[in-house]
């Protein structure tokens, strides 16, 4: 007869996995890839390493969930800021301000996530977080389109090469950056990534004006 976990038994697996991920969110913003390990994540999470396994059978499992559970946080963060304006540019401008933003109070998490190197399983990842703001960028882009705010365009193609852009516009300054004090980052750097995002949609943006 196959062993059947009890309700207690499985709850307090599931309360160790979630302090296991908060204790490898903790070391990835500090560290990066580079310094969660398995003996490192389990060491902060207050558990034998062995114990660590039951969870996740190696440091690539364990980082796919990580980068899962991080990107899950950033992208409601965007969603939340796109729903608080009216208009398709107000609403790109937004999701390149917030993304921009909170990367740059917390790099190391940023550099992390963006081009730090990793496992490919992290790469592919990589993939999925760059398409999820693509088509929060696309979707507004179509909006724009049809209430003739921006001159005709491949919604899905300039959203992508927002990204792209905004992604390695980033790049020199996170690694610039070291927590907690980021005050090194010029502060010119979000406005001038949003001007450049309204401008690569053809349209005009304060500056211009």
């Amino acid at each position: 007869m196959a062993y059947r976990r009890t309700p207690a038994v499985q709850a307090r697996l599931d309360a160790q996995r979630e302090a296991v991920l908060q204790a490898a969110v903790g070391l990835l913003a500090e560290r990066g890839y580079g310094g969660c390990t398995m003996a490192a994540v389990a060491d902060h999470a207050g558990i034998a390493t062995g114990s660590l396994y039951q969870h996740f059978a190696n440091k690539a499992e364990l980082s796919v969930e990580l980068f899962r559970r991080v990107v899950t946080r950033e992208v409601a963060a965007v969603h939340a800021a796109v729903a608080r304006h009216d208009t398709p540019r107000e609403r790109i401008a937004a999701v390149v301000e917030t993304f921009a933003t909170r990367a740059l109070r917390a790099p190391r998490l940023a550099h992390a996530l963006l081009v730090e190197p990793a496992d490919t399983v992290v790469d592919a990842e990589r993939l999925v977080f760059r398409r999820a703001f693509r088509d929060v960028i696309a979707a507004e882009i179509t909006a724009a389109l049809a209430a003739g705010d921006v001159p005709g365009q491949d919604p899905e193609l300039t959203a992508a090469a927002i990204v792209g852009a905004v992604g390695e516009a980033l790049a020199g300054p996170l690694a610039a950056a070291r927590p907690p004090d980021t005050r090194t980052t010029p502060p010119e750097v979000v406005p001038a990534l949003v001007s450049f995002t309204l401008r690569a949609l053809g349209g005009r943006d304060d500056s211009d004006a």
